[in-house]
């Protein structure tokens, strides 16, 4: 088994396709080579699935990048929801707001109230244009009708160098790579972006707390093929679903900030569809066009 991820190893990506990858492995008796094809926010690795032979030896780390890059990018040789068989989701994981702490604000409402007395005089970090960070904040402007400047960087890591100095105010960053810097005292977290608080991190709330309908997570799953044979699928699928409940996985995917998706194939498509919808309209909202 192929599996291809379409960025470089040691992210969050290649992490959480590693350890499913080896639980699979293991339970199936199937070798799982992981091939990092890394590029274009992770079209090249899409685009290399897409057109593998829909034999169940090609599948996908499909992302949150998968539905948002249907709207950020306008001639993709493939459409995402139609090229693409949903297999399982594998988990979600949750950013957390965070902003300097010379910013004179410690929660949600205190923020929405600083930014409506100052139109575009907060600056937003974010690893580049059409990020997970980067819509974070565009869904902030857009539900809480606030404004704020975007800075891109390339790369989470110099947006939290500049966070942290205080060059800018505001980065939407995940959980796993920024939770230490908030219990060190050196950003000041202000909430998670999940619908529900995350157990990783409790004594924060969620935006949507006080931002109805307000989410965004990075999540990360299983595809293949369209046409790939269906007891393929199936069988990918229901053992994803019992590694999930493996006390051993689960704690490695929880220590890596994840919560649980288990669920049908069918479950995981309805997700790509409505993230792929949900994202169209914030980007066609704050005007985003690729780098």
């Amino acid at each position: 088994m192929h599996w291809i991820v379409g960025y470089t190893p040691g992210g969050g990506n290649d992490i959480f396709a590693r350890l499913m990858g080896q639980w699979l492995q293991e339970r199936l008796g199937q070798p799982f080579v992981i091939e990092n094809r890394p590029g274009a926010a992770s079209n090249i690795a899409t685009e290399a699935v897409v057109n593998a032979r829909p034999d169940g030896y090609a599948i996908l780390l499909a992302n949150f990048a998968n539905a948002s890059n249907a709207s950020l990018y306008a001639n993709l040789k493939f459409n995402f929801i139609r090229d693409i068989a949903p297999i399982a989701g594998i988990v979600r994981v949750p950013n957390i707001m965070l902003v300097n702490q010379s910013l004179p604000v410690k929660t949600i409402p205190e923020f929405i109230a600083y930014a409506k007395a100052n139109p575009g005089k907060i600056s937003m970090a974010s690893a580049g244009i059409g990020s997970t960070g980067h819509l974070a904040g565009e869904l902030m402007k857009m539900t809480a009708g606030i404004d704020f400047v975007h800075v891109p960087y390339r790369g989470n890591a110099p947006a939290m160098t500049d966070l942290l100095s205080g060059q800018v105010q505001i980065l939407f960053a995940s959980l796993p790579s920024s939770i230490e810097y908030v219990r060190a005292g050196k950003a000041r977290g202000l909430a998670v972006t999940t619908a529900m608080r995350a157990a990783a991190a409790p004594d924060l709330p969620a935006i949507a707390e006080f931002v109805p309908g307000y989410e965004v997570s990075s999540w990360y799953g299983i595809g293949a093929p369209r046409n790939t044979p269906s007891d393929v699928i199936d069988t990918l699928n229901k053992t994803v679903n019992i590694g999930l409940a493996d006390p051993r996985l689960k704690k490695q995917l929880d220590d890596q900030g994840g919560a649980e998706m288990a669920g049908t194939p069918a479950d995981f498509g309805r997700l790509i569809a409505d993230e792929t919808e949900k994202w169209a309209k914030v980007i066609k909202f704050a005007g985003i066009k690729p780098q």
